[in-house]
């Protein structure tokens, strides 16, 4: 579908961002659609392509040229799904690792989306089957979807006010010495395009972490999003020079340990996905404003890698 829109930036916009300034204008497409269309040249001001940062100052002419792809809607299939908690507004679930969320390239079915619509039919009616939010294929642990129209308005508000408190177990290299806090933008990287990467050009990115416990070369976090960009801890772990263990974008080879047995060994080198769990999460429910908070436990593959930490650890001991 080919989108054609004209007009012209009114006075009562003047100063404003660009993306803020559209958003305004063209009110039936998402700021996000629409920063999108900037960056990628299809809007132009006063036949001039610009950043979605630059300001306004009245009486531009803005032209949109884009073209958007139909999606069509997923179709409902018989996954199983492990829910923590599920009422007529909300769904709770705990998401195994290598589940992908939405359907896209590589991946048209077999996703949470097709399972929730076999869960509730309904959902169908959901913008994205009502998720709203999202962990990556390989990251494990809990996530909740709106099941009516007034919870995912609530919803996407409070995540967008960062009201949602989501708390990881993560496994890095490195020997972490203290808290800390991670602020830094967060943009696609500018070669490798399924990449993330820290750019001052970036999206605001907060991420604190806190020591879980430590072994000999590598340590357990936990990590409270302030933000939730894509790949975003495993992004500013990274940059911080503590990658995840396992994570096969940003981590680097494995390490290991001096001395360490062939056991540990193989554990290390066999396992394959970030070590990363959303282990907490809590909100407020959109009709009862009860504040509400889950918890669930690491996966089977990462409870043994710890195991293994705590093996090698102890034969070394003293």
């Amino acid at each position: 579908m080919d989108v054609e829109l004209d007009t012209e930036i009114p006075d009562d916009l003047i100063g404003s961002r660009l993306d803020q300034a559209l958003a305004s204008l063209f009110p039936d497409y998402s700021r996000s659609r629409l920063t999108q269309w900037i960056r990628a040249g299809e809007v132009t001001v006063d036949g001039h392509v610009r950043r979605p940062k630059d300001k306004v100052s009245g009486g531009e002419q803005i032209v949109v040229r884009a073209h958007v792809e139909i999606e069509r809607p997923p179709v409902a299939q018989a996954i199983e799904l492990d829910i923590v908690f599920h009422d007529e507004h909300l769904l709770v679930l705990n998401k195994p690792a290598g589940l992908v969320v939405h359907p896209g390239a590589g991946n048209s079915d077999g996703t949470l989306a097709n399972a929730l619509l076999h869960f509730d039919a309904q959902l169908a009616d959901l913008p994205r089957a009502g998720i709203v939010h999202r962990l990556d294929k390989d990251t494990s642990g809990l996530m909740v979807v709106a099941r009516s129209l007034v919870a995912h308005k609530y919803l996407t508000e409070q995540i967008q006010a960062r009201e949602v408190h989501r708390e990881y177990l993560a496994v890095v290299h490195g020997v972490v010495t203290g808290g800390g806090r991670v602020e830094a933008p967060i943009a696609r990287h500018r070669v490798h395009r399924t990449r993330m990467a820290v750019a001052e050009d970036g999206r605001y990115a907060a991420t604190e972490y806190r020591i879980g416990q430590r072994y000999r070369i590598h340590t357990e976090l936990r990590c409270k999003l302030e933000t939730g960009r894509t790949h975003q801890i495993r992004v500013h772990m990274s940059h911080i020079r503590y990658p995840l263990v396992g994570d096969p974008v940003y981590g680097g080879r494995p390490r290991i340990p001096r001395d360490a047995s062939d056991s540990f060994i193989a554990v290390l080198r066999g396992f394959r996905r970030q070590a990363l769990h959303a282990t907490r999460l809590g909100l407020q429910h959109p009709i009862s404003g009860e504040e509400l908070f889950w918890e669930c436990p690491p996966p089977a593959d990462y409870c043994d890698l710890i195991e293994a930490m705590k093996i090698d650890q102890a034969d070394h001991a003293g």
